[in-house]
């Protein structure tokens, strides 16, 4: 009996496999990668130990439980959701993670979005290769062409802005997420552009907001279409840069300029909400009104100076002084100045307003004809030396020029730099004063009579005079007559028999008695001839005059010499007739003798010469009519190549007028301008 109770109280198998049960039941039942509960049982220094219901605790490390500062989250008999990661490693322990948990709950959701086509709000935090970094609890790739509705270079500006994207691309195992704003941005403008449309017609104003700002103007969501504000509808005024109007994001009011419907292009205008300035423009600002400005800008031609919003005029550099020389508007205003000026010009047409400077004091140029009136002799002194010329200072800034036409009544200068020096003081007279060009004309030839007023009472038709050979041409030779004074002796005149190369009669230094032919003080034109002088020397009515005197002798004298030489010639005359009478009576007596004696020769002789004389008077007058012939050829030659001497030294003569002429104005022009 003793055996049979000690049996019935040992555990058997059943018993076992019932306490087993048991357990079993009592413990959950958990997988790998599977997010639990647990229970946080303590808090160690390393670790915290979790109990997930399972047979034996898990550890998780405690830096998983804290925040950004380093503090603890949790504290001991807290709930939290763990992923167990191993249900038991290699000691039996169960491997769980805090932030696995959170990653993997953060993927389900966004995958049940992505699947559900919903929208997820993020931060922009960082700038990438190709496009923007977005944290929506997970790392996502935002492209540069998902940003806005159109590309848009300055992806800097959305970094830390907050918005909502669409997941069009979701990979789950390899952790990509890409997202698009333009999608969402597409949407709604379609949604928008319907009721938009119905606004989009010009001179309507309507709200937009400033979507982009670029060099050139801002682009303005009107809500579903975006339009053009252009910077130059954005102010009446100057400004650089749209930014010193706008920001992005800022609500504004614009006037529809232009609507296409074409291309859906909106033209938009800020400056249209307010009157044009240039209204009314002519009657605030008539000429000659007096008006303070702003120097807003400065260039090499001139400053710009606002009158009013909307309303600049130009002030030229020529309009800065009336006597400086400026070669930049820097050197008289600075940007920034108020400044005086007076209203030159006024266009509203054209929008341009021409403003002067100089203007609010008096033009010294209208005051200098009634102080130096022409016909005034001034001492100056020489401030610029030009091919053209010298200038000789008058005042302060203004200057004379002495044209080197001016300078010598007879001497020829190339260059007027031969005679004057830079900084030497000259007399002058003032020729001519041009209050309009600013000119201002001197001489210095002026203040000595021109000789040519008297040459010809001193030079008179047939005086014969010393001259000297200056230079050689193709048509004659200039001679000098007197200092300064040169005359032409024409290739007619060097020679009584035609002449082919000038260089072969005279030579350039050579001095040579010439007769005067003709004067012409207009043209200041000497006639000279060398032919001439020869001829009445030989002729013997030469008549060489030393002083004034001789030139004007009168009629009377002439005629007395003439009929003296003529009676001189008749007794001389008488005479020769005399002797020739004596030699032929001694000639025929002794031809009486000689015929006596040989009366057959002397008929012979007589017969023979008989017959010579006639034929001598056969060919005689041949012969004087070919030397008259010829001798008139010769005279007509000669006149018509003195003609055409003439008229090829006239016509230099005009060229070379006309050339210094226009070389005269160029000079001035150009001299004015520097």
């Amino acid at each position: 009996m003793a055996t049979q109770t000690q049996d019935s109280t040992q555990p058997t198998t059943a018993d076992f496999e019932s306490l087993l049960s048991e357990h079993d039941h009592d413990f959950q039942v958990v997988e790998d990668d599977e997010i639990t509960e647990g229970r946080i049982l303590e808090i160690g220094e390393d670790f915290a130990l979790v109990d997930i219901g399972y047979k034996s605790e898990g550890q998780i490390p405690v830096e998983e439980f804290e925040d950004e500062s380093g503090g603890l989250t949790i504290s001991e008999g807290d709930v939290v959701d763990v992923l167990v990661i191993e249900r038991e490693d290699e000691s039996g322990q169960v491997l769980l993670s805090k932030e696995r948990a959170d990653r993997k709950k953060v993927w389900e959701k966004l995958e049940d979005k992505w699947e559900d086509d919903e929208l997820v709000e993020g931060t922009i935090s960082n700038r990438v290769k190709g496009g923007l970094q977005v944290d929506i609890d997970v790392e996502a790739f935002l492209p540069g062409s998902q940003v806005e509705l159109r590309p848009t270079r300055n992806l800097d500006q959305y970094i830390g802005r907050e918005f909502k994207f669409k997941i069009i691309k979701f990979n789950k195992g390899r952790a990509n997420i890409v997202l698009s704003r333009r999608a969402i941005l597409e949407e709604e403008r379609e949604e928008l552009k319907e009721k938009t449309l119905d606004k989009l017609t010009e001179d309507n104003v309507v709200d937009g907001i400033v979507k982009n700002i670029t060099d050139y103007g801002a682009f303005v969501d009107l809500g579903g279409i975006d339009g053009l504000l252009h910077i130059t509808d954005m102010s009446w005024g100057r400004i650089s840069h749209p930014t010193e109007m706008f920001n992005v994001g800022d609500e504004i009011q614009v006037k529809i300029l232009n609507f296409n419907p074409d291309n859906e292009r909106v033209s938009l205008g800020y400056k249209q909400l307010t009157p044009d300035p240039w209204e009314g423009a002519d009657e605030r600002y008539p000429d000659g009104v007096h008006v303070l400005g702003k120097v807003v800008s400065l260039i090499d031609y001139g400053a710009f100076v606002e009158l009013e919003e909307g309303i600049e005029g130009l002030v030229h550099i020529s309009e800065m002084s009336w006597t400086k020389r400026i070669k930049h508007p820097a050197k008289v205003v600075d940007e920034g100045d108020i400044i005086e000026c007076v209203v030159l010009n006024l266009d509203v047409d054209e929008k341009k307003v021409s403003l002067g400077l100089k203007q609010i004091e008096p033009n010294p140029w209208e005051l200098l004809e009634e102080k130096y009136p022409v016909g005034t002799r001034i001492l100056g002194e020489i401030r610029n030396i030009t091919d053209f010329g010298i200038f000789v200072g008058i005042e302060e800034g203004i200057d004379g020029l002495v044209h080197i036409s001016d300078i010598s009544w007879t001497q020829k200068i190339r260059h007027p730099s031969q005679l004057y020096d830079a900084g030497e003081e000259v007399e002058c007279v003032v020729l001519n004063i041009d209050v309009e060009n600013e000119r201002f004309s001197l001489g210095i030839k002026q203040l000595e009579p021109d000789p040519w007023e008297t040459i010809p009472k001193r030079y008179p038709p047939g005086k014969v005079v010393d001259a000297k050979i200056t230079k050689i041409t193709d048509f004659g030779a200039f001679a000098e007559i007197e200092d300064g004074i040169e005359g032409l002796i024409h290739i007619s005149e060097l020679a009584e028999h035609r002449v082919e190369e000038v260089s072969e009669i005279v030579e350039e230094g050579e001095e040579r008695k010439v007769e005067i032919i003709n004067v012409d003080p207009q043209e200041r034109k000497i006639a000279l001839s060398v032919k001439r002088f020869v001829e009445d020397s030989d002729s013997g009515s030469v008549h060489e005059y030393s002083d004034d005197s001789s030139a004007t002798a009168q009629f009377g004298d002439v005629l007395k010499d003439q009929l003296g030489s003529i009676a001189e010639g008749a007794d001389e005359l008488d005479e020769e007739e005399a002797a020739e009478a004596s030699d032929e009576s001694g000639d025929e007596e002794a031809a009486e003798a000689e015929s006596d004696e040989e009366p057959d020769t002397e008929e012979a002789s007589a017969e023979e010469s008989s017959e010579e004389d006639e034929a001598d008077e056969d060919e005689q007058p041949d012969t004087d009519e070919e030397e008259a012939a010829e001798a008139d050829d010769d005279a007509e030659e000669a006149d018509a190549d003195e003609e055409e001497a003439d008229a090829d030294e006239e016509e230099a003569d005009a060229d070379e007028e006309e050339a210094d002429a226009d070389e005269e104005d160029e000079d001035v022009e150009e001299a004015k301008a520097e």
